[in-house]
Formats: C-alpha cells, sequence, structure tokens
C-alpha cells in the first residue's frame, strides 16, 4: 500500500501546531493539526495492511495521496463547485457571480457539458486547474489585462467551477460530478423549490457527505418564483431534511439569478470563504474525520496488553519443553552418566562376572548414546509439530480475547509466523545443551588406580595361597622351600587379606555409586537447566518478540486512530 506523502511543512492554513513537550506544566495539549492527523492516518494505513479490511486501507490511501496533492498546490485559492440537478439554474447562478456569460444555460438536458472554471487571481492557479482537469477552453480568469475594470478584488483567490448535472442521462456527466465532489474545497449543492427533495440528490450525495456540513452550502434557487412566505415555508422544509439525513445545522442560502440583488447573499459567503483560507484544510479534515471513524470500529475501548506476562511466557516453555521431550533427554544422560561413572569407579570384579551374563549391545549403546541423541536433534523431528501449535495456541488464548477480531487474527498470525521453524530450532538447543563425555573427573581415575591396584593385590594374594599350598602342603619345592611359600600356615592369613582386598573393592565401590548418584543427579538438573534456557530462548526469539511487536503495532493504531480523528 503505497500513498502520496505529506508535506512536512505545509502552508500555515493547515493548522499544524506544535504540541507541548511532557515538562510544559499543565496546560492543555494542542489538538493535533491536519498534517499530523494526515500523519496519523497515513500510519494508520501502514499498520493496517495484511490485518484491517482492504476497502478500509485503499479508501484511506486514495485520501493520502489527493490531500499530499492538494497541500502541494496553492492554498491561497479555495476551489468552490456548483453541482445540481437540470433547471436549478447554476449556471445561471454561475454567471451571475462571475458577471459574464460563461456558461451555457437552459432548461433541456444536459446543458453544461464539461466543467467551467472561473478564476479569480491568475498566481499558482495553473496547476492547481492542471490537477482538477479542467479542459483549458472552458478556463476564465476575471483578472485579466482585459477585464481589470470589472474584476473584483473581494474574490480574490476564488476558483468556481461549473459542474455538469448529478442527474445527467450521460454517465460521463455524473463521473464528473463524483469526481469533483471529493476534492473541491467547499460544495455548494443548488438546488430549486420544485425538486429540493429530489431523491438521487439526497441519497448519492447529500447523506454521504453528511460530516461535511462545514464545508457544504445549500443554495435554494430561482426563489423569485417563491411568494416570500412561500420561501420562509420552503426553507424550514429543506433544513428539516437536511436534519433528518445527518446533516447538523446545515448552511442554507437562498438566491435569485434574475432579481438584482438575488445573488448577494450567496456573494457574502462566497467573500467570507476566499478572506478566511481555511475551506481547503476544513474540507481535508472532514475528509480525514470520515475515514478515521471506519479505523475507529477496529480498536476497543480497553487499554490493550503491550507484552507477553511471565505466567504466559512460563507456560509456553514449558509446554515447548515438553514438546521437544526435553525431561526424557536429561533422564537419558543421567543413566549414561551413571554407567560411565561405574567403567571408572565400579569393583572390576563385579563388572567382570556381570559381563558374562548382559546384553552384549550394552557397552556400544553407551559409547554411542550422545551421537544418538544428537542425530534426533538434527531435523524437524526434535519437537512434534503438533504439540508446537498447541503451545503457540495456548499462549495467544489469554491475550486475544482483550483484542478486536481483526487483530486478534493479527495476533494469533504473529505467534504462528515461525511455526513451522520451531521444532528444528528445539532440536538445534537441545543439541548444543548435550554435554560431551570426553572430560572425566579426576576421582574418577583415583579411584579407577585404587580398585586395580585392590584386583592386583587380590590376584597376588590368591597366587601366593597356591604356591602355599603347593610348596607348603604338597612339599613340590623340596625339603627347604622358601620361608613365605613353605609355611602353611600362612595360608589364613593370606586368605583374609584376599577377603578384605575383595571388600574393600566392593566397599569402594558402593560408595563411589552412592557419590555418583548424587552426582549424575546434578548433572542432569544442571543439563535440564540448559536446555530450558536454550527453549526459553527460542520462545522468545520465535514466539514471545512477534507477539509483542504485533501488540505494540496495535498499541500504536489505537493512538493514531485518536490523532486521526483530531483528538488530544
Amino acid at each position: 500500500m503505497t500513498t502520496s506523502a505529506i508535506p512536512a511543512n505545509p502552508p500555515a492554513e493547515t493548522g499544524g501546531i506544535p504540541l507541548p513537550g511532557p515538562g510544559d506544566g499543565a496546560a492543555p495539549a494542542a489538538p493535533p493539526g491536519l498534517t499530523e492527523r494526515l500523519n496519523g492516518l497515513d500510519r494508520l494505513v501502514q499498520a493496517g495492511v495484511g490485518r484491517l479490511d482492504q476497502p478500509v486501507l485503499e479508501d484511506a490511501a486514495a485520501l493520502l495521496d489527493r490531500a499530499g496533492q492538494r497541500l502541494r498546490l496553492s492554498g491561497d485559492h479555495t476551489v468552490v463547485t456548483l453541482a445540481g440537478g437540470t433547471g436549478s439554474g447554476k449556471s445561471s447562478l454561475f454567471n451571475a457571480i462571475c458577471g459574464l456569460e460563461l456558461s451555457p444555460t437552459g432548461m433541456r438536458r444536459p446543458m453544461t457539458s464539461q466543467a467551467h472554471a472561473c478564476v479569480w487571481g491568475l498566481d499558482g492557479a495553473g496547476p492547481l486547474l492542471d490537477w482538477l482537469d479542467v479542459d483549458k477552453r472552458h478556463r476564465y480568469a476575471r483578472a485579466s489585462a482585459l477585464d481589470l475594470e470589472r474584476a473584483d478584488a473581494s474574490l480574490q483567490g476564488l476558483v468556481l467551477i461549473d459542474l455538469p448535472d448529478h442527474d445527467s442521462i450521460q454517465a460521463m456527466h455524473r463521473a464528473e460530478v463524483d469526481r469533483f465532489v471529493t476534492i473541491a474545497d467547499l460544495l455548494v449543492w443548488v438546488v430549486d423549490p420544485q425538486k429540493y427533495a429530489d431523491a438521487a440528490l439526497h441519497r448519492n450525495y447529500i447523506v454521504p457527505f453528511a460530516r461535511h456540513t462545514g464545508v457544504t452550502l445549500i443554495v435554494l434557487n430561482q426563489v423569485d418564483r417563491l411568494a416570500p412566505h412561500e420561501i420562509d415555508d420552503c426553507v424550514a422544509d429543506l433544513r428539516r431534511l437536511l436534519e433528518a439525513e445527518g446533516l447538523a445545522d446545515p448552511r442554507i442560502v437562498t438566491t435569485s439569478a434574475i432579481a438584482e440583488d438575488g445573488v448577494y447573499g450567496f456573494r457574502d459567503i462566497l467573500v467570507d470563504t476566499v478572506a478566511a483560507r481555511r475551506a481547503r484544510t476544513e474540507r481535508l479534515s472532514a475528509d480525514v474525520d470520515r475515514v478515521a471513524e471506519r479505523f475507529a470500529g477496529y480498536r476497543l475501548d480497553g487499554e490493550p496488553p503491550t507484552t507477553v506476562d511471565d505466567g504466559r511466557r512460563g507456560d509456553l516453555v514449558q509446554a515447548l519443553t515438553d514438546a521437544a521431550g526435553a525431561p526424557a533427554v536429561a533422564e537419558a544422560m543421567e543413566s549414561a552418566y551413571e554407567l560411565r561413572a561405574a567403567d571408572f569407579v565400579g569393583w572390576p570384579v563385579a563388572a567382570i562376572v556381570a559381563r558374562l551374563r548382559s546384553d552384549p549391545l550394552r557397552r556400544m549403546r553407551l559409547t554411542e548414546l550422545r551421537e544418538e541423541l544428537r542425530g534426533a536433534f538434527t531435523g524437524p523431528i526434535g519437537a512434534q509439530q503438533g504439540d508446537v501449535d498447541n503451545a503457540l495456541q495456548g499462549v495467544t488464548e489469554g491475550i486475544t480475547p482483550e483484542l478486536p477480531a481483526h487483530w486478534g487474527r493479527s495476533v494469533r498470525a504473529a505467534a504462528r509466523a515461525h511455526a513451522t521453524e520451531i521444532p528444528e530450532a528445539l532440536g538445534e538447543s537441545l543439541k548444543d545443551a548435550l554435554p560431551t563425555f570426553n572430560q572425566v573427573p579426576r576421582w574418577w581415575w583415583l579411584v579407577k588406580t585404587w580398585q586395580y591396584f585392590l584386583v592386583l593385590v587380590a590376584v597376588l594374594s590368591v597366587v601366593w595361597i597356591g604356591l602355599l599350598v603347593a610348596y607348603g602342603v604338597f612339599d613340590l619345592g623340596g625339603d627347604n622351600p622358601g620361608g613365605l611359600l613353605g609355611e602353611p600356615g600362612l595360608i589364613p592369613y593370606v586368605a583374609v587379606l584376599v577377603v578384605c582386598t575383595l571388600g574393600m573393592g566392593w566397599l569402594t565401590a558402593s560408595a563411589c555409586r552412592n557419590l555418583v548418584a548424587l552426582s549424575s543427579a546434578k548433572h542432569a538438573e544442571k543439563m535440564e537447566h540448559h536446555m530450558r534456557v536454550g527453549i526459553e530462548r527460542v520462545a522468545r526469539e520465535k514466539v514471545v518478540v512477534p507477539i509483542e511487536e504485533d501488540l505494540k503495532v496495535y498499541a500504536g493504531f489505537r493512538r493514531d486512530v485518536d490523532v486521526a480523528l483530531g483528538r488530544t
């Protein structure tokens, strides 16, 4: 959605008033000027792209483009259009104000086929008339070198345009009227006593532009056909009809193009309007009011949340932790830690006995467990997509009820913006948290050395017993064996040494198993904490940040609606 830029420093009549700063005391803040309102409307359009209904955005974008072009053109000229139905006398009224017969008049349908423009003051009027797309053949000036004596200085800056009939049978004529009523600074609807209640006029133009009362003037023409008391009755009935259609305090003036002073009241209004030079900004302000009201329907009065609270963040992280299976991974790694510790601190004799009846794949699984776990988190299978979707739905369920329907959908879409990336991101975070088995605590090596020393003592003691039996009991060494080998009385003592050695090994292994159990539990908690930190990072980057950014856009949208409506 592209819009035309609004001039940064528009002329003074745009009403741009600097807002006081927060430290300026208790003075009431001035309402935003036209430039600020247009900029606020532009921000509404940008925020609404992809969120709000397209017709509303297109209507606002068209207004911004039109306003930007109009503000860049002459601010010294006021564009006033005379519109009406066939026979209402608007062309006669146009000629009477101009003082020349510039526009054809008559009762047949249609007489004015193209817009005619009369300009008082040519400086800067050319680009404005080009933007209005008035044919150069139908442009007239009332301050030319040939018309200086008759030029009316009090109307300097007026661009008066006579439009085709709005009820013309020619579609191009009606399209011309539709175009000008959206860009004119002052809308003048010329009606006559017979057809002032024309349904086409009221349905197609009066009611849709009811909010433009400040830049709308109703001219009851041809009052010369009425008696004085009939004029008052006609004006009263016309006022009643306009107010019923939404025009608050409508401005009505009576005219007669053939009476000597029949257009003085209308002319005075034109003089005042041109002198004030506010019609341009009042018209644009009315247009902004109309469009901004449509945006107001997309916000709620209650103050919206701008962040995801800690409770919902915690629930999201827990849901993603469960979806990724982090507790199971931590438990598996705890078991792996204990198994690996058993290779170092376990009693080798018991290990040899257990290995004789254990699964031969056990040790292979131990050595490959970590790689298996790492491989499980290298792709989108790190977490099930359905579990992730449920977690995303849960985090938005408590937020969207506080938002309008369109913004609720936007927040849900923001939460799911990276939904397909989350399983793989969770897998990567778990993989990064897995420990390495390359580093072994020093005390494991000391225990292992001690255990093998005990095994060596036990083995040597058993060998000693064997030698004592061979040499001391069976006299295999001759008549004079060595004292330590030929004395059978040492066998009980050496046997006690074997038993003590084996007992010390078993007790050492048992004590170390308890220490390993405590250490492995802490190890698992530490690893689960690391995994949770990684999951929290994924939740923040992929879910929480997009949601909070969308909530901040909505908060800014609510403020900009007030700005566009001209509220402090």
